[in-house]
């Protein structure tokens, strides 16, 4: 089972300039990270934040909910899934190209100090693997208040 790990927070109080981030973007990347032992690639992953909480989306089609296993540990999130490679052929039958199959790929994040680890929740829908991972209060943005001159 292949093992990335990643931060959910890439930048913490940073502003990364333009010419930083171009040459972080995939694109230049030319090692095999996001690809499995098997040379299949890895679902890909987006990360929202919001005042509220972040949200992980990651898209795995043509798998059911009941394939994933999602745990957290000390602060680490983990998504992973195993499934067989199914090389079943009818009597009579052959393929001349088998582009389908699925493997076992495990995605690991760490998670700020500040996110609600036993409220995490996960849905499954239409390909896509949604987690919500809430702030904690102290995290969330406090309105602005005027303090009174004594």
């Amino acid at each position: 089972m292949e093992d990335k790990i990643m931060s959910l927070v890439r930048f913490s109080n940073q502003v990364p300039g333009l010419f930083d981030r171009f040459f972080e973007n995939d694109f230049f990347d030319w090692s095999t990270r996001n690809y499995s032992n098997t040379n299949t690639s890895i679902p890909s992953v987006n990360i929202k934040e919001d005042d509220e909480a972040f949200e992980v989306e990651l898209a795995a089609p043509g798998f059911k909910k009941d394939d994933f296993k999602i745990e957290i540990n000390n602060n680490s999130l983990s998504i992973s899934s195993e499934k067989k490679v199914e090389n079943e052929t009818k009597e009579g039958q052959q393929f001349t190209r088998k582009e389908f199959s699925y493997q076992s790929f495990c995605r690991n994040f760490t998670l700020p100090n500040t996110t609600e680890g036993d409220k995490i929740s996960a849905k499954y829908d239409n390909g896509i693997l949604r987690i919500a991972i809430p702030k904690k209060e102290e995290a969330k943005p406090k309105p602005a208040r005027q303090i009174e001159i004594k």
